[in-house]
């Protein structure tokens, strides 16, 4: 992508109409004993980054903290900058840096032709593998072409 995904909500509302309207045209099926859906999530991790600055501004710490949803993600960021502890600890208050912040998705699909394969969603990035068929890559990049944060 030529600019990374905005922020956090974009990037989840990119995902969660992905999986809801499912615009790859992809098909529940049955495999080890599960029924699985069309398109499901297999890893999500957010990553918020963090700064402590003194009085000077000099950079005097810094943390990275790492989610498994986007629920935590936000509850995290405001338990990290609440946490007094932390704050006596570093001697200054942590300072958010979303824009450093890194979001990814792994999403298990099933095609309609039965092979299933995984795709990548990242903050700057989309990878598709484990694909043999070009149609499912000409789909994916025609479902791409209409979200205009992944062009």
């Amino acid at each position: 992508m030529k600019v990374p995904i905005a922020d956090i909500m974009v990037f989840d509302r990119i995902v969660q109409t992905l999986i809801q309207r499912n615009p790859l045209g992809c098909t529940p099926y049955f495999a080890r004993l599960h029924h699985h859906p069309p398109i499901e999530k297999l890893r999500e991790l957010y990553t918020a980054r963090f700064e402590y600055r003194n009085e000077r501004r000099k950079r005097i710490g810094s943390t990275i903290e790492v989610y498994d949803s986007v629920e935590g993600y936000g509850t995290g960021i405001a338990s990290v900058i609440s946490n007094m502890a932390n704050i006596a600890s570093h001697r200054a208050k942590p300072r958010h840096l979303p824009d450093a912040d890194l979001f990814s998705v792994m999403l298990l699909c099933h095609d309609r032709d039965g092979e299933v394969y995984f795709l990548n969603i990242s903050r700057d990035r989309i990878t598709l593998s484990s694909f043999r068929e070009e149609a499912i890559r000409k789909k994916v990049e025609a479902w791409t072409d209409t979200i205009p944060e992944l062009v």
